[in-house]
């Protein structure tokens, strides 16, 4: 997978404009966490790139960057939970889940693939 990292409260104004081309995901990790692993694990291996190839991916490092998570939270009105996947389409978030009802399958259905 070819995870763009987000790092940044700023780089969200971008992913939000950027979703009104194509769709975003953002993907929260919590690097202390088990399940986070595991899911995040899940998701490398099932990803196809060509089914996906104009899904832009973000790799959220939440115990490095809270505050982005956060900001996240306030601008996309979507509950914080670690982890979490969130697609992005036309400026809102248009699907979420967290732990292990994070699915390739799942994601591609909500993207009507």
């Amino acid at each position: 997978m070819n995870w763009i990292p987000l790092t940044s409260e700023s780089q969200l104004e971008e992913i939000i404009t950027t979703s009104n081309e194509a769709p975003v995901m953002i993907f929260k990790h919590s690097t202390r966490c088990s399940i986070s692993s595991t899911s995040l694990n899940r998701l490398e291996r099932n990803w196809n790139e060509s089914e996906m190839a104009n899904v832009k991916a973000y790799y959220l490092d939440l115990i490095a960057n809270r505050a982005v998570s956060n900001k996240i939270e306030s601008l996309l009105h979507v509950e914080h939970q670690s982890p979490q996947a969130i697609l992005i389409e036309k400026g809102k978030s248009s699907w979420d889940a967290s732990h292990y009802d994070i699915q390739y399958d799942e994601i591609k259905k909500a993207l009507g693939r």
